[in-house]
């Protein structure tokens, strides 16, 4: 029996691949299941990236978040080395020549160092004489390595990644390796986002 398209949130932790199965023993989605069979992720983290994906079976939804034609938000938090001065998250915001092109415009901001975050395994590395500190980043494009390239190019680079949002949906409750599914609201209101 078709029980309908599946929408569901995914915590992925550090060191786990956006996809089910893997040839050389990492850790992938499989390992968190079970997920419906036919779900794959609207969307990718890369192996040292953690954070959240939506697993889906539903391609139009799953498009519309992908295709950079849409400009759909995502938003990261992100660890850098350094702290970051106006004029550098200025640069971020306007775009930043990466791999021959100028990225988007984007939000970028300092915040606080998050007291919710859980630690990661394994630790960033630390160096005793350069300061750490923390920013969140909101792309609306989704190209490879982007948020890392970007603060590489502004003279910070990235120690840790977190995706924290996908357009309204958040993380809130989802511990690393958790997954949930949206609820009917939830549904409704990223379609409506996707103008779907």
């Amino acid at each position: 029996m078709n029980e309908g398209p599946s929408y569901i949130l995914f915590n992925k932790p550090y060191g786990v691949l956006c996809q089910f199965t893997d040839e050389s023993g990492k850790k992938t989605l499989r390992d968190f299941g079970p997920f419906p069979k036919d779900v794959y992720s609207a969307g990718r983290l890369d192996l040292d990236s953690e954070g959240l994906i939506l697993l889906t079976n539903d391609p139009r939804v799953s498009h519309r978040l992908t295709d950079p034609d849409f400009g759909h938000p995502r938003t990261y938090l992100v660890q850098i080395e350094g702290i970051p001065t106006e004029t550098e998250l200025k640069r971020m915001c306007d775009g930043v020549n990466v791999q021959g092109r100028v990225t988007r415009k984007a939000e970028a901001r300092a915040v606080d160092e998050p007291s919710d975050i859980p630690p990661r395994v394994p630790p960033i590395r630390v160096r005793k004489t350069i300061p750490t500190s923390w920013i969140t980043l909101t792309l609306r494009e989704g190209r490879n390595r982007q948020v890392r390239r970007m603060t590489a190019a502004v003279g910070h680079p990235t120690l840790r990644l977190i995706r924290i949002g996908i357009g309204d949906l958040d993380m809130a409750g989802l511990a690393p390796g958790e997954s949930r599914k949206l609820t009917p609201e939830e549904v409704y209101r990223l379609k409506e986002s996707l103008c779907l």
